[in-house]
């Protein structure tokens, strides 16, 4: 046969190619007829989908434990940072107790008014950097007396205020973010 004449059958049932090499061109042999799986094979064909299914199942599960764990370390991550940080700024607050102290006192040298300036502006940048990581002062005057925010030094009997009203901060209040750092030391209106 010449090779014109292999290359004009159609290939039907092919499976397997193998070179002739009289020829020099790949020839198709015919497809073995399908045979019905027998039941060892359907049992074993069962055992290794039951397999895949719990190999799956575990990979799900291994894979949610795995990102609880991620979650979970980021955020206690955060809240060791902001507990670092917390730390730090409240020792931070005496230090602005004592500049707004300072900034209270009058003085009528034009020497004191230029450290006054320099206390200012040092007063200014230590608030603007607490302001930046989260830090607010909690207003407390003319307002009702907050256990939660506000600690009650003095009390003192008043017409002009009702009954639980904050007269006078003593000393400022401070939160990080809703956590409290400090509280507001007050004085409170009593009827």
């Amino acid at each position: 046969p010449s090779n014109t004449d292999s290359l004009d059958r159609e290939p039907a049932n092919l499976t397997n190619c193998s070179t002739d090499p009289s020829l020099g061109v790949d020839v198709a042999e015919p497809l073995a007829p399908t045979q019905e799986p027998s039941s060892s094979d359907t049992e074993d064909l069962d055992d290794i989908r039951h397999q895949r299914d719990n190999y799956q199942d575990l990979l799900l599960r291994k894979t949610a434990e795995f990102e609880n764990y991620r979650r979970r370390t980021e955020r206690e991550r955060v809240e060791l940072s902001h507990a670092a940080a917390s730390d730090l700024i409240v020792e931070l607050l005496p230090l602005l107790d004592d500049l707004e102290r300072a900034l209270e006192t009058k003085s009528k040298s034009s020497e004191a008014e230029a450290y006054r300036d320099g206390v200012k502006l040092i007063h200014h940048q230590l608030l603007e950097l607490l302001r930046k990581r989260g830090v607010t002062s909690i207003e407390a005057l003319g307002h009702p007396f907050d256990p939660n925010f506000h600690q009650a030094v003095l009390h003192e009997a008043s017409i002009e205020h009702s009954d639980g009203e904050v007269t006078a901060e003593l000393r400022r209040g401070y939160l990080l973010g809703k956590r409290l750092l400090r509280p507001t030391m007050v004085k409170v209106a009593k009827a």
